[in-house]
C-alpha cells in the first residue's frame, strides 16, 4: 500500500495512506491531537486523580512513535516513572521515521536521538530509554493481546472504524477492559456512537469530552467495578 509523509495543520508530519484516505494522525494537527487526547485526557487525568508510580501505559498502534515520544517528554517533566508498551502489527519503516519532524516541532531537537532510539529498539525487548521511561514494543495484532490487570492507561490509537471496523468491536474492548487495572483509563480520538456502545457493553463507564482541533468530541472510558 502506498504511503506518503505529509504535513498536518499544526506543521507536524504524519503518514498518509492514499488508498484508504486515512492517516496515522489527525490532518488538523498530529501533535495537537496527541497532546489533547492522550496526554491531557489520559496521562494527566490519571496522574492527577490517582498518584501512582510507576504508571503502566499500553498503546494500541505504536505507529510513528509520536505518542510514546511525547509521553516520554511528559514523564521527565512530571518526574514520574512510566512503563510503556506499544503494540503494532505493521511497524513503520525507518526511512519514513527519518522524515518525521516531531523533535523539531516540539522544540526539543536535542532529543532527536531519543526519538530515533524509540524506533531502533528491537521488538519484544524492554529497554530503559530515559530515567523515567521504560519501553517495550510488541509486534502483534490487537486481538492477540492477553494481558490481565496490568495497565493504568490505554492509548487506543488504531486506524479509524471506517477503514478497520474490526478493531473497534466489543471483542477488542473486552480485551482492553481485562488488560486494565481497576480504575484504569482508556482514551481515544473516536467518538462514534457504535464505539461508545461497544465500550459500555463490556463494562466501561464512558464519557464524551471535547475533541482535538477538527473533531467535536472524543471518548474516555474508565474501568470501575
Amino acid at each position: 500500500m502506498e504511503r506518503q509523509v505529509v504535513i498536518t495543520g499544526d506543521g507536524s508530519s504524519t503518514i498518509h495512506l492514499p488508498a484508504w484516505e486515512e492517516q496515522y494522525h489527525s490532518k488538523h494537527g498530529a501533535i495537537q491531537e496527541a497532546y489533547h487526547v492522550f496526554i491531557k485526557h489520559g496521562l494527566h487525568f490519571f496522574s492527577s486523580e490517582r498518584i501512582e508510580d510507576p504508571i503502566s501505559i499500553l498503546e494500541i498502534g505504536f505507529g510513528t512513535g509520536l505518542n510514546a515520544f511525547i509521553t516520554l517528554l511528559e514523564a521527565e517533566k512530571l518526574e514520574v516513572t512510566i512503563n510503556y508498551v506499544g503494540v503494532e502489527g505493521y511497524p513503520v519503516d525507518l526511512n519514513e521515521i527519518s522524515q518525521l519532524n516531531y523533535p523539531e516541532k516540539l522544540k526539543v531537537s536535542n532529543q532527536n536521538k531519543v526519538f530515533k532510539v524509540l524506533h531502533k529498539i528491537g521488538w519484544e525487548i524492554e529497554q530503559q530509554v530515559s530515567p523515567y521511561f521504560l519501553l517495550k514494543k510488541e509486534q502483534k495484532f490487537f486481538h492477540q493481546i492477553e494481558d490481565i490487570d496490568k495497565f493504568h492507561i490505554i492509548y487506543f490509537d488504531a486506524f479509524g472504524a471506517r477503514v478497520q471496523p474490526e478493531l473497534w468491536t466489543e471483542k477488542i474492548f473486552k480485551q482492553m477492559y481485562i488488560a486494565l487495572k481497576n480504575d484504569g483509563v482508556l482514551v481515544t480520538y473516536s467518538a462514534k456512537g457504535s464505539v461508545r456502545r461497544a465500550m459500555q457493553e463490556v463494562g466501561f463507564k464512558v464519557q464524551k469530552l471535547p475533541g482535538p482541533p477538527g473533531k467535536r468530541e472524543m471518548l474516555r472510558a474508565v474501568k470501575s467495578k
